[in-house]
């Protein structure tokens, strides 16, 4: 995740069909119900955390039961998923967390991108600290006493200084540029995936261990394991414009959703339903809740959602 400046992108699997890393380069080819001709089909774009899993579950739920569309998911990374998008490899992003250099290059020069709408849902990063560490160490919460408890941040790969931990590499974070912006003792480690950083906060938390995190919201685990946001300094338009130069705090974003400009034009029903989709953090993080704690597939946790939420749901039909 995601917020306003765009890192490079992880090589090797950047782009993952869900099925694996099989073709998957969605510069050479299309997903393999896109554009057929004469098909009701509608392709996706998921990106690898759960809250953009749960998003396209639903969608993808309702399109096919209620619409009667096929649709085709493809997980690609945010910024090659703006690619995809404007090439039309995809028909729609349910979830980004703000690219302006891609929102300047697709949505105003070249058109080929349209906006979608508002998720409804509002994100926000930060650095977290488990509360437990907060109300122990008060202090903690700001930024300029973390070189303080760096020593206790300390882990086996935060090469002597203080750990402060990342999830996926191709997620957008201003987190070593503020490290040492702001002159810290500290070093980026990434562990890799949104999963592998929750295993990791989950076994922290379960040793009562002190951590230093970036993370997120919303997101389910932090119902699981209470956090408490450290305070950056405070984000101000246009802070974070130079990624070599952050010092700042990430603002607060409210998600949004984007579709290929001839998809909004020529969709139908299915862009309609895309766009009228709006639902509340809450409702998000219930069906995340029932993919990543209960195990159960997306498409069980949007079908026991939609069975379950009617009210909400119908106002999104075409």
């Amino acid at each position: 995740m995601r917020i306003r400046t765009a890192p490079a992108v992880a090589a090797g699997c950047a782009l993952l069909l869900l099925t694996g890393c099989g073709a998957a380069d969605m510069t050479k080819q299309s997903s393999p119900f896109a554009n057929a001709r004469g098909a009701r089909t509608v392709t996706l774009s998921v990106q690898s955390w759960v809250g953009a899993q749960a998003n396209v579950a639903v969608a993808q739920y309702l399109l096919e039961h209620e619409l009667g569309y096929r649709v085709d998911t493809v997980q690609v990374d945010e910024v090659p998923a703006w690619d995809a998008l404007s090439q039309g490899r995809v028909d729609a992003i349910l979830e980004d967390w703000g690219h302006p250099e891609q929102e300047q290059r697709y949505v105003e020069d070249k058109k080929t991108i349209v906006g979608g709408g508002d998720l409804g849902v509002t994100g926000h990063i930060g650095w977290f600290v488990p509360t437990y560490f907060a109300k122990q160490h008060p202090d903690v919460t700001d930024w300029k006493n973390l070189d303080k408890y760096a020593d206790q941040f300390r882990t086996a790969e935060s090469g002597g200084k203080g750990q402060l931990l990342d999830g996926s590499p191709s997620y957008v974070t201003n987190d070593k540029a503020l490290v040492k912006n702001l002159k810290l003792d500290y070093s980026v480690v990434f562990a890799g995936s949104e999963a592998a950083q929750i295993t990791q906060i989950q076994q922290f938390a379960k040793e009562k261990k002190p951590f230093l995190t970036y993370w997120y919201t919303p997101q389910w685990l932090s119902e699981q394991v209470p956090m408490t946001e450290v305070k950056l300094p405070p984000y101000k338009e246009g802070c974070d414009a130079d990624p070599e130069k952050v010092a700042c705090a990430y603002p607060h974003t409210p998600l949004q959703k984007y579709l290929n400009a001839d998809f909004a034009r020529d969709g139908g029903k299915a862009a309609e339903l895309l766009r009228n989709f709006q639902w509340t953090t809450e409702d998000q993080n219930e069906v995340s809740l029932l993919i990543a704690e209960e195990k159960l597939s997306p498409r069980e946790a949007a079908e026991k959602w939609v069975d379950s939420h009617r009210s909400v749901w119908e106002k999104w039909l075409p």
